[in-house]
């Protein structure tokens, strides 16, 4: 190494300018602050890796990978898009702009103009001005002003997950080459952690699933009732899939239509009570189609052209049957999540199709239990019916016989007429008697095998899915017995009509149903709801009316003094009959 004396001389001697001298070290300090901005950019490259790597909460993840993003290439803005199956954007996170200038804004990007581009064609993308681009046509009203750009596609397993937008790079210059390599690198490793975190949470996901059954079964086995069980399902499916309604459905006997038993959440007055066809609804896919159904926006899908509108404010659905067998499926499942929502993806809804099926199961439990508990209800009705006739009858009959022995030895004839109608009143009571033993013992077919208190009360039970409540029911007079086949055909009709519009308009708290079989049948039906409107009844009353009409009866509804509605609906029985 030369001497001091020496470094301002040239190879042949003569001194050096001090002017080149100068510019030489200036052109060392440049490439040594160059080296040690390319050190510190790359030390920033691997703490970027290394701290989005450590997120394993996908939404989390995302926002660290914009922002990581941002600070690496020095921009002003930043923002990662997924992509969705539409190849529009699902979801946007962006950084850098205030939450007051996004609602100035609007709607976030679905995937339009240069963002589109990238979707199109997902490759990295530069700009020194992004007005200059063909796909570019502006911004909306209140969004910053932004030129420079810089985009780059995240791929996870060879599929574009989504990209990175990167725009107005600190300082008024645009972005170098430098900058996309940087970020090329940072998108490598985001696409990592994306399929980390995602990974996670299906895992977590798929655990929380397994829990659910757990308890269903837990329930099931334990006695609980169906409806209990159905509750408890709805719940669990709702929390565990993030969604914002939750809806049961069920086959009407003989009938290709579906009745919304049970509904949760974000808009669920609307649907619950609801009647709807199979084809026509989403809800009647699943049926048609015996498996999962998944719909991106139910706004708008095509599947749905029948039913009340009722949508609003929802965007992704799925709907699964429940217990799919030889008779057709027993319900089905629909899970819905609010407009704008991500949409529910192969790992949420997948095991969906297995939760429903302990749906299934909680059906067929409660039907064989209700099952063996009408067998316990029949044989006990046999053993009424053999103590009646083989006690009571009996004894009846011989205090008559005594009875009517010991007129001969009475002289009084006030006496006499008194135990004569005494013996005549035993004569009815037995008549009463043997009646009430023929309807004990009925074993027609069809919906008279049940008899109609037993019919009553499933409607009433079946009303109170609506509600939310029991009605209360009150039955008197032989209604088994006393009452023939098609006015009792029409009571039941009458009784789930009226609980059906109370259900729809009376908003009430109690309700009450009372049912008496004398000289005539009369059905009532109370509530504590809003009362009829203003000017004339509800349209579906009109068929309460005729049904009475048809059987020679009366029906009358009005609103009760103290708040409500009363409908009275009354038809004669045969003398014969009673």
């Amino acid at each position: 190494m030369g001497s001091a004396s020496e470094i301002g001389a040239s190879d042949t001697g003569a001194p050096v300018p001090k002017l080149r001298l100068d510019e030489l070290l200036d052109e060392l300090q440049a490439r040594l602050d160059t080296a040690r901005g390319t050190r510190d950019r790359v030390h920033s490259l691997l703490e970027a890796v290394l701290a989005v790597g450590r997120d394993l909460e996908l939404s989390q993840a995302l926002k660290h990978i914009v922002e990581a993003a941002v600070t690496l290439v020095d921009a002003e803005y930043g923002a990662l898009g997924v992509i969705g199956e539409d190849q529009r954007l699902s979801r946007f996170i962006p950084v850098g702009v205030s939450d007051e200038q996004v609602k100035l804004i609007g709607a976030l990007p679905s995937g339009h103009g240069i963002l589109g581009e990238l979707i199109r064609h997902p490759e990295p993308l530069r700009l020194t001005r992004i007005a200059d681009h063909p796909a570019s046509y502006g911004f909306p009203a209140d969004h910053p002003p932004m030129n420079s750009f810089l985009g780059v596609p995240i791929r996870i397993r060879g599929n574009v997950f989504g990209n990175l937008y990167l725009t107005e790079k600190r300082g008024g210059g645009g972005f170098d080459a430098e900058d996309e390599s940087v970020l090329a690198t940072l998108a490598v490793a985001a696409g990592v952690a994306i399929d980390n975190a995602r990974l996670y949470a299906r895992a977590r996901q798929r655990e929380h699933w397994l829990e659910a059954s757990a308890e269903v079964t837990s329930r099931l086995l334990s006695g609980s009732a169906e409806q209990e069980v159905l509750d408890l399902l709805l719940a669990r499916a709702t929390e565990i899939a993030g969604a914002d309604l939750a809806v049961v459905a069920v086959p009407l006997p003989g009938s290709h239509e579906l009745e919304v038993r049970i509904a949760v959440g974000l808009g669920a007055e609307e649907h619950r009570g609801l009647v709807l066809p199979v084809e026509g609804s989403f809800a009647g896919a699943a049926v048609r189609t015996a498996g999962l159904v998944v719909s991106p926006d139910v706004q708008k899908d095509p599947r749905i052209t029948a039913g009340p509108p009722r949508w609003e404010g929802l965007g992704p659905a799925v709907a699964v049957p429940i217990g799919t067998t030889e008779r057709g499926v027993r319900g089905v499942l629909m899970l819905a999540r609010a407009a704008g929502a991500p949409l529910f993806d192969e790992g949420e809804s997948g095991p969906l199709l297995g939760f429903a099926n302990q749906a299934a199961v909680a059906m067929e439990l409660a039907e064989r239990r209700r099952d063996s508990e009408q067998v316990a209800l029949l044989q006990e009705r046999d053993r009424i019916a053999r103590d009646l006739h083989d006690l009571a009858i009996q004894r009846l009959f011989a205090t008559g016989m005594t009875l009517q022995g010991a007129t001969r030895f009475i002289e009084h004839p006030e006496a006499t007429d008194r135990v004569l109608r005494a013996i005549d009143d035993l004569d009815e009571t037995a008549k009463t008697i043997r009646a009430t033993i023929f309807g004990l013992r009925l074993r027609e077919s069809g919906p008279a095998a049940v008899g109609l208190r037993a019919r009553l009360v499933v409607v009433v039970e079946r009303a109170a899915r609506a509600f939310g409540f029991t009605p209360a029911l009150r039955m008197t007079g032989l209604l088994d017995v006393a009452v023939p086949a098609e006015i009792a055909d029409a009571t039941v009709a009458v009784l789930e009509e009226a609980l059906s519009n109370a259900a729809r308009h009376a908003e009430a708290n109690a309700v009450e149903a009372s049912i008496d079989a004398g000289t005539s049948l009369t059905l009532t039906v109370t509530d504590d709801g809003v009362g009829l409107p203003e000017g004339g009844r509800r349209s579906g009353l009109a068929n309460l009316a005729d049904r009475a009409s048809a059987l020679g009866g009366t029906f009358t509804a009005r609103t009760r003094p103290e708040g409500g509605t009363e409908l009275v609906w009354r038809v004669p029985l045969p003398a014969g009959e009673r």
